[in-house]
């Protein structure tokens, strides 16, 4: 069998898409992604052989490719970094073609990081976007906001179940029902990061109750505070 690649190409702007990713789809014969990721690198793919796909067909696109792969190379890229709420969809890639090689891209969480200034090593990165339920992972937002911790969190679009729904508007609901005081909490929610559309929302939790975001977003309660080497002097002071 041919080889295949699961690549990061960031998240929106062709200018995040790493050398290495480039590498691997200029060398490559046939793409399967999403129109979003397709998007970011459509100049790279010009020329390949194009599959695009939904949630409802990719199924049926990965078992058209298979048997006439050949020695061919077979690129799936993911939107943000590979290693990042895809694991789903990563694992069922291996099922059908067995071994895949993995190559990291930048991620959403990185950007909006950086954006936020909020460190990632003093921060808890809570993603929503799965099929799982997230019962446990709600309850895990609550314990790092109530320990202190920034939260970088990946929200998760589900318009056509309302109760598996849980976007900025319903985790705001969620917060204030078990007690969060949501009208002081400070929360940033970016939008299609990099791009020319993207866009930043700045308030209180409250806020966000009755707001529509995007597919494309990710909320950031930062509660980081400055804490340089200056506090620490005895690392260097006798």
């Amino acid at each position: 069998m041919g080889k295949i690649y699961a690549v990061g190409v960031g998240p929106g702007s062709p200018k995040y898409v790493t050398e290495i990713v480039k590498q691997v789809i200029k060398e490559c014969d046939i793409v399967i992604g999403y129109k979003y990721t397709l998007k970011t690198i459509e100049e790279i793919i010009k020329g390949k052989e194009i599959h695009e796909i939904t949630m409802n067909d990719q199924e049926e696109a990965y078992q058209k490719v298979l048997p006439r792969l050949g020695d061919k190379k077979l690129v799936i890229p993911f939107t943000g970094d590979v290693n990042f709420s895809e694991s789903e969809v990563v694992d069922r890639l291996i099922e059908i073609f067995g071994e895949i090689e993995i190559i990291p891209g930048i991620s959403a969480i990185q950007v909006v990081a950086a954006k936020a200034q909020v460190p990632l090593d003093k921060s808890k990165v809570i993603t929503m976007h799965v099929t799982t339920p997230i019962e446990d992972k709600k309850l895990e937002m609550q314990k790092a906001l109530i320990d202190g911790f920034s939260v970088i969190l990946v929200p998760r679009p589900w318009p056509k179940q309302p109760d598996k729904h849980f976007m900025p508007s319903e985790i705001a609901a969620y917060l204030e029902s078990n007690g969060f005081n949501i009208a002081s909490m400070k929360v940033h929610v970016f939008e299609e990061l990099t791009t020319e559309n993207e866009t930043v929302f700045e308030g209180t939790v409250k806020d966000l109750k009755g707001k529509e975001f995007s597919d494309l977003s990710v909320v950031v309660f930062n509660q980081a505070k400055l804490d340089s080497y200056m506090n620490y002097r005895w690392q260097w002071e006798n």
